[in-house]
């Protein structure tokens, strides 16, 4: 039977998001489903609960890891006789105890996959660990709830130490690292022959691209769904969406502002030459696509490395640039309340308590955060 083919998504949008945050919530919701539809049928009210009680990227992470230990029962273990991750039976997962979950948290710690061209292996650190932990003791616990598992066999699940806060360095930047990041991109120093060629056409978007990460601490997300649109030069402030659907405004200033302007006169393709789709995108690649995630990560990690003389493959990701963020906020003497503010940390209750006055807090904050020449205009207006 010929496979189905996949259906073009399309999307309907009447609410107050852009259609392209909207579109990229409708896919993640589409590769859950398409999880599911990997898992045993039986799962089903698992699905639903987690679908009620987690964002959809937490769900779709869930997913993964349930899928995950399936195919470990069948490629690694006898608990079953199935021969694809939807076909196990409740009553084989009935049988599994808490040393087979051990044993599965164990061999997650670096494991390998081999394809007819190479061995891969992979490891993963106590924090990845701890997430497939608590995908697994989730869905026990729905189980043993729901009467599908005769006892709570979680209890006995390994811990997995996690660095208390404090015990791990946080990775950021140093101001002065900032500073040659900075100039990196605009003079080009510090590129390859190859990377000069692209540089020459991109520098203006990268600078800016660069500018907003160390700023405003964005997501890498929250980056990468900005439109021409969520821009309101007048007011001087932009809009965001971030997780849980919240809207937040953000303010603009010169450094912000300036590096906008230039790339958006000197460098974006006008309106005309871009297809619908990406019209309203504001980071744009060279093909005059929105930049995915990966390219904007590539991007990060290529001007990281430049100003800590390292390799690119150790450069900085985007959320390292949001610790740089939240450091040079706090380095400065900024009350670390109203940090948390502006860089909508998870911590809902202190978010709830600042909401009143977050924008101006946010305005007084981003005033006096210039980089470059800009911040040298503002020493000596205030001196």
């Amino acid at each position: 039977m010929k496979e189905r083919e996949k259906k073009q998504l399309h999307i309907h949008n009447k609410s107050d998001k852009p259609d392209n945050v909207v579109m990229k919530e409708a896919q993640i919701v589409e590769e859950c489903e398409a999880l599911e539809r990997q898992l045993p049928g039986w799962m089903r009210g698992y699905f639903s609960y987690i679908k009620g009680n987690l964002l959809p990227m937490s769900r779709r992470g869930y997913l993964q890891d349930i899928r995950f230990f399936c195919q470990y029962l069948i490629d690694e273990t006898d608990l079953t006789e199935a021969g694809s991750t939807q076909k196990i039976r409740e009553e084989e997962f009935r049988q599994i105890c808490a040393a087979d979950v051990n044993l599965f948290l164990d061999y997650c710690r670096r494991y390998k996959k081999e394809t007819d061209k190479a061995v891969y292996v992979y490891e993963n650190a106590n924090k990845s660990l701890a997430r497939k932990r608590s995908s697994v003791s989730v869905l026990f616990k729905y189980l043993y709830r729901s009467g599908i598992m005769e006892k709570n066999i979680t209890d006995g699940f390994d811990p997995i130490r996690l660095p208390k806060p404090g015990e791990r360095q946080i990775k950021a930047l140093q101001d002065d690292e900032v500073m040659r990041m900075l100039d990196a991109v605009t003079t080009g120093e510090g590129l390859t022959k190859h990377e000069l060629v692209y540089w020459e056409k991109t520098r203006y978007r990268d600078k800016c691209i660069l500018l907003y990460f160390v700023t405003y601490g964005l997501r890498l997300s929250e980056l990468q769904q900005l439109n021409v649109s969520s821009f309101n030069f007048s007011r001087g402030e932009f809009l965001i969406y971030r997780k849980r659907g919240k809207e937040s405004t953000m303010p603009l200033n010169q450094t912000t502002i300036k590096a906008l302007r230039d790339y958006l006169d000197l460098e974006r393709p006008s309106e005309d030459a871009l297809d619908e789709e990406n019209r309203d995108a504001l980071f744009l690649s060279l093909q005059g696509k929105r930049m995915t995630e990966r390219q904007i990560r590539e991007l990060v990690k290529k001007y990281t490395s430049i100003c800590m003389d390292t390799t690119r493959k150790n450069g900085y990701s985007p959320h390292k640039l949001r610790a740089t963020a939240a450091t040079s906020l706090i380095g400065r003497g900024n009350d670390i309340y109203d940090v948390q503010v502006l860089l909508d940390h998870d911590n809902v209750t202190t978010t709830q308590l600042y909401a009143a006055h977050k924008l101006n807090t946010k305005r007084d904050l981003i005033k006096s955060f210039e980089w470059g020449e800009d911040l040298d205009e503002y020493l000596d207006e205030e001196e």
